[in-house]
């Protein structure tokens, strides 16, 4: 046993002859380059959720951003979770989401396969038209009397419908199906099963990596929205969230019914800063894409890679 594992572990220490070996300057380095990456992401997002919970002293004891917690409060979340503005916000930001994913989902997945599938009819014009699109466009001035010509100005669906598809992730799921093994499609035909069923029973299941992926991009584009707020809904009362925090937080207005004024507003002994509740606004719109993320990040190399290596 000893004879025959000593030339397996020696074969498995050998480096390729291109690979400098590893020396402790260079692990401290890409240790020291990890920490400083680390700490470029984490510190912002520590210093944005202790501000939303701080206190107007604390924000002006730290002038600004608050780094150091000093006299915490929830009184930031209880003003935006009992504004109507946010509630209502927050749930078309959810339905636009969980809508738009799915739709674009339905549309990439069907056209995908289709394009993947080399007998399907006409499908190399359809890729080629699809992939100008993805260097020429009408621009912003033709889009937007089209859609308003649609009908689609002041409507929830002028969130949804413009940006349903895209032909990046159209490819990249096409090169995914494109290398689904030949034998299960066959065996599934020989069986019985139809174009829908062999999408359903065989090429889905198989591609679970690179739908994760795309439904996740496909859902942090719907969630982030404001742009095509910014364009098509004039009324207030229909902005998703992210449209909530361009107005409130970017542009300094003041957010209707909380009655925070710019030098803050007193509750009880704590006096709640304007640039709390901003902060608790950004911290709401951050927390379904931290419980999402950690599901599908194990689909992230996987799905993406062989997605454009097989393609």
């Amino acid at each position: 046993m000893t004879t025959v594992s000593a030339p397996v572990q020696a074969t498995r220490n050998l480096r390729p002859s291109w690979e400098e070996p590893h020396t402790k300057a260079g692990q401290t380095g890409k240790g020291a380059v990890l920490l400083v990456t680390v700490a470029l992401v984490i510190v912002p997002l520590w210093m944005v959720v202790i501000t939303s919970f701080s206190t107007q002293g604390s924000v002006n004891r730290a002038g600004g951003m608050v780094l150091v917690p000093h006299g915490l409060t929830v009184e930031a979340y209880h003003q935006i979770f009992t504004n109507q503005l946010i509630i209502h916000s927050l749930i078309v930001s959810l339905a636009i989401t969980v809508i738009g994913t799915v739709l674009s989902m339905v549309t990439t997945v069907l056209c995908a396969y289709g394009l993947s599938r080399s007998g399907s009819y006409g499908h190399r014009t359809i890729l080629m038209v699809l992939v100008v699109t993805m260097f020429f466009s009408g621009g912003l001035i033709p889009t937007f009397l089209v859609v308003s010509a649609l009908g689609g100005y002041d409507n929830y669906w002028s969130l949804v419908l413009p940006s349903a598809v895209s032909v990046f992730n159209i490819l990249v799921m096409r090169g995914f199906f494109a290398g689904t093994a030949q034998e299960l499609i066959d065996a599934a035909s020989i069986d019985g099963a139809g174009d829908w069923r062999t999408l359903w029973s065989v090429v889905l299941p198989t591609s679970r990596a690179v739908t994760a992926v795309i439904a996740l991009f496909y859902a942090v584009g719907y969630w982030n929205t404001f742009f095509n707020a910014l364009l098509y809904l004039p009324d207030n009362n229909k902005w998703p969230l992210q449209m909530v925090i361009y107005t409130y937080t970017l542009q300094g207005s003041a957010l209707p019914g909380t009655g925070v004024t710019n030098t803050g507003q007193y509750f009880g002994t704590q006096q709640i800063a304007p640039l709390a509740i901003q902060m608790a606004v950004v911290t709401l719109t951050l927390v379904p894409i931290l419980l999402i993320y950690p599901s599908v990040q194990r689909h992230f190399t996987k799905g993406m890679l062989l997605g454009a290596i097989k393609g």
